[in-house]
This record gives structure tokens, sequence and C-alpha cells, in this order.
């Protein structure tokens, strides 16, 4: 081998209740990213398609290479690659696209390797690349797309990761309005203490959905999926938020929340009609505000990031 291409799937963060320690994968959008051994020990980022030349070529400082770095150090390897990213992830749209990018180049590098580490091992390589993004090592969108399914981050000191796959039949919308929102804007909105009570009713919405996916409970999924801790404050940053969750769960929706820090919403449903019928739903209502949108309807991913091609 000379050569692998990966692909790594977009994913939905926090999962409305699960603030920062929950998250899934789906289907599509996902970034590919392509890795080719050099004969010399430089890991140099050789292309980049479909960020607008928003994204940096300096491997320190781009997740694709900044993963891929933090694994041959961790293998003892001064094997030099070159890096070829493909962005199909809409960036700063809360869809995990830093995580994406460098989940991928792992999934790469560590086949064209010869695989020496499991998925769950890559997951804190991944991490580091997402600290670059955005400034924590944070685990919510790299450890679904590496793993696929939902993914519950019990814990990060040490690292304790759970993973709980899916109702077969779950569907995600997701809808991604064309208006940007920073992390770091999102971040500054979020409260630094909360009462017992929200404490309370949000530790029973997280327990309430992981048995929901756990039994199939269409129902418990859907009382569950509500946000008391950071959607009230983030929402602002959405225009029409506050009629989004009643049009999808009109048109059928069991619930509807905030993907990762938005603006992209997402919507989970029992099926793929109802999927569609939210998309065009929330679309529509975004619509009344102006705004254009990207819609992506697809099953939960239960795989994760996979190889494409080998060369």
């Amino acid at each position: 081998m000379k050569s692998v291409k990966a692909i790594a799937p977009a994913t939905v963060a926090n999962v409305c209740c699960g603030f920062d320690i929950l998250g899934f994968a789906v289907d599509a959008p996902g970034d590919e990213v392509k890795i080719t051994l050099r004969d010399d020990s430089e890991v140099k980022i050789k292309s980049i398609v479909g960020d607008e030349n928003k994204l940096p070529y300096d491997p320190a400082k781009n997740t694709a290479s900044v993963a891929v770095i933090s694994f041959l150090k961790k293998m003892g390897s001064t094997q030099g690659v070159d890096i070829e990213l493909t962005k199909n992830l809409p960036l700063g749209s809360g869809m995990g696209s830093s995580a994406a990018s460098g989940v991928a180049a792992l999934v790469a590098i560590n086949h064209l390797l010869g695989n020496p580490l499991t998925r769950d091992q890559l997951i804190p390589h991944a991490m580091e690349a997402e600290k670059i993004a955005c400034g924590a090592a944070h685990a919510d969108n790299v450890a679904p797309s590496l793993l696929g399914g939902f993914v519950l981050i019990r814990d990060y000191n040490p690292l304790d990761i759970i993973k709980i796959d899916a109702v077969e039949n779950l569907y995600c919308t997701l809808v991604h309005p064309h208006l940007e929102l920073k992390t770091e804007d999102s971040r500054k909105v979020l409260r630094h203490s909360v009462t017992l009570k929200d404490t309370i009713t949000q530790s029973g919405n997280i327990a309430g959905l992981m048995i929901g996916l756990l039994k199939g409970d269409y129902s418990l999924i859907s009382r569950s999926l509500i946000d008391v801790i950071a959607e009230p404050t983030r929402s602002a940053f959405i225009p029409g938020f506050d009629n989004l969750r009643q049009v999808a769960m009109e048109a059928g929706a069991l619930g509807l929340g905030i993907s990762g820090s938005g603006p992209t919403v997402f919507a989970l449903s029992e099926n793929e009609m109802k999927a569609q019928q939210t998309a065009q739903a929330i679309q529509s209502e975004f619509l009344k505000h102006q705004l254009n949108s990207d819609l992506y309807v697809s099953k939960v991913n239960q795989e994760g990031a996979k190889v494409l091609t080998v060369d």
C-alpha cells in the first residue's frame, strides 16, 4: 500500500440534553482524506478541495495533519505523508466539520500502517486535532465519527466512552441555514452555573434518552429530547428557532435541537418519510426569515468512518 482514502461522517453533538457528553453520526455528508506515503519524514498537506480557501495548509494548524502527526508520534514513526483533503461538510456548521477531517485522516493513516491502533485508541489523537480547531479537546464529535452510532462520554479523566447502538429505523434530519455562527460565540453565552432544578431536569432527560435508545422506545426518546441548559441561550443566534420545534413535531419528528453549537438544527424521526417531511417544514420556516438552507436526511450511521480506496 502506498495510499489510502477514508471518509468520516458528520456528527450531531450535544443531542439536546447531552450537552458536551453525547453525540451521534449520520450517513451523509462526510469528509474524505487521502494519505500517501512520502520518501521523507515531512507531513505535508498537498491539496484541500471544497473549503473556499479558508483552511490552513500549515500542518500544525489543520485538523487532518495534526491528527496524523499525533498518531505518528505515538507510533514512534518518522514516516512522511502527503494529505489530500476533500471537504464535503460546511465549515462552522455545527456538524462536526473539523472532527470529520481529523477522523478521516486517522483512519487512513492507521490502515496504511497496518491498523496498529483500535478505533477507541484513535480517539485521543482526534481530540488533539479538535484542540487546534476549537481550543478544547472535546470527544462528542470525534468519538461518534470514529465509532458510529450514539456515543456517551461518561468522563474525560480518565477517558470513558460508551457506544450505544441506535434504534434501527431512527432517522436524522439536518438543516443548515446559510448563516455563520462561531463556536466561541456560542460558548460565551453559556451560563457558568445552573440551578438544582435544571440539573435534575437535564439529568432525567439524558437518562430517559439513553433508556429510550436502548429499548427502542420512540415516545421516551421524544419526551427526553429537551435541553434546559444550553439551548435557552444559544437559540437566540438562530432566527425563528422558537417555532422550529413546533413545525418539526407537527411534521412527525420526535424532537428537535441545535446540532453542536449551531447554526444547523437536527431532528430525529422514526422513519424516512417523517424525516423528509420534517426537513421541508424546517426549511420553509427558515425561508420566512430570508434564510436559505441545505438539507441532509439519513439514518443514524452505525459504523463510523471507513476506508474507501487502497492503492
